[in-house]
C-alpha cells in the first residue's frame, strides 16, 4: 500500500474527501493526487498528515501497521472538555460527531454519571 493509498484510506474512514483534508491542513486542493503518481511527500507534510490523522509518519509511510489504542476512558473524563479530546478519542462508524451530538452525550453523561 503507498502513501497516497494509507491517506486516502484514512480520510474515508473519517468520511472526508482528499480535497477538504488537503484544505483543513492548507496544502493545494490536489496535493494528495501529486502522492499518488510516486512524487515524493516532505517531511513537514508528512507530519502535518499524521498529526491530523493521529498516525505516526512511520504508518504513512508504510514502515509500521496501524494500531489501536485501547487505553481506557474514565466515563466522568468525556464530560470535560480539557481532559479528553472528542475529535480523537470518540467517533461513530468511523466518523467524527456532530458538534450537537457531542454536546447531548456530554449532558446525558453528566447527569447520569450524578446519579
Amino acid at each position: 500500500m503507498t502513501t497516497f493509498d494509507r491517506i486516502k484510506n484514512l480520510a474515508n474512514k473519517q468520511g472526508k474527501s482528499l480535497q477538504k483534508v488537503a484544505s483543513d491542513l492548507g496544502f493545494s486542493p490536489s496535493y494528495f493526487y501529486n502522492l499518488k503518481s510516486k512524487k515524493s511527500p516532505s517531511a513537514e507534510h508528512l507530519a502535518k498528515v499524521a498529526d491530523y490523522f493521529h498516525v505516526s509518519v512511520d504508518y504513512l509511510l508504510g514502515r509500521e501497521e496501524l494500531t489501536s489504542i485501547k487505553e481506557p476512558v474514565d466515563l466522568a473524563d468525556l464530560v470535560d472538555d480539557s481532559k479528553v479530546d472528542w475529535d480523537e478519542w470518540v467517533s461513530f462508524d468511523g466518523k467524527p460527531l456532530t458538534d450537537e451530538v457531542k454536546t447531548a452525550m456530554k449532558l446525558i453523561l453528566g447527569k447520569r454519571l450524578e446519579d
